[in-house]
């Protein structure tokens, strides 16, 4: 069997995560901060296994892993998509919100990897998928905390995979553009639609949009390809 962890998997580009593989047969299991109505659903959805977990929590991340490899067995591909959204001007940042979004979005993805290599390594085999944002490649006004962090989580995860390529492991990262999802539903109808115009293609993202690619890197399709940063942005950023 084919399995797979997604962390922040109960809503948005991360549920749709879970859906996605659960269709194509793959054994899901997905955490996240707090259980909730989302959560629910998703496990009624696709039978997968929900794991409180907060990723920035060395003891709750080991919690975690201990758990999937005594349920599992192994682990083939881990989708490490957990992400919040604190904008605001550089000036007016508290360093408690700057030190909440490294530990989201990079100490999380740090600890995620570290408990779950040694297995992997060991069976010479998985795969791994990071979740940047386009902020992370051309920054962002008023999110220049998360810029930072996504930029730095692309460039972990292009060094990761020159690091794991001898053990049989591959390391991607998508890029989502601006995806139509509760991160972004703070943004009003006018700047929505602003970013649609802005849009080449037309239209806002899907969460289904960055699932499927997160799919594909995870896929036998995808066996020669590591170390790569795929854009789904409908060419807003190229």
């Amino acid at each position: 069997m084919r399995t797979v962890l997604v962390t922040g998997g109960s809503r948005g580009i991360g549920a749709a995560c879970v859906r996605a593989f659960a269709r194509d047969g793959w054994v899901c299991a997905f955490c996240a901060r707090h259980p909730g109505p989302e959560q629910e659903a998703v496990v009624r959805d696709t039978g997968a296994l929900f794991v409180p977990c907060d990723v920035g929590d060395p003891a709750q991340v080991e919690a975690l892993r201990d758990t999937l490899l005594s349920r599992f067995r192994h682990l083939d591909a881990l989708v490490l998509n957990a992400g919040i959204s604190l904008s605001g001007l550089c000036q007016d940042m508290s360093e408690a919100d700057f030190d909440l979004l490294y530990r989201v979005h990079l100490k999380g993805p740090f600890l995620c990897a570290k408990a779950f290599l040694p297995a992997m390594i060991s069976r010479k085999s998985g795969s791994i998928v990071t979740v940047s944002s386009m902020w992370g490649q051309v920054g962002g006004s008023c999110e220049s905390a998360y810029s930072a962090f996504k930029a730095g989580l692309i460039g972990w995860t292009k060094a990761l995979a020159k690091e794991l390529g001898p053990s049989g492991i591959r390391v991607n990262c998508l890029s989502p553009g601006f995806i139509d999802t509760d991160m972004n539903a703070c943004f009003g109808p006018e700047v929505l639609e602003q970013m649609r115009q802005d849009t080449p293609l037309g239209r806002l993202g899907r969460p289904e949009d960055c699932a499927d690619a997160a799919l594909f890197l995870c896929s036998e399709a995808a066996s020669f390809i590591t170390g790569q940063l795929l854009s789904v942005n409908g060419g807003l950023v190229t």
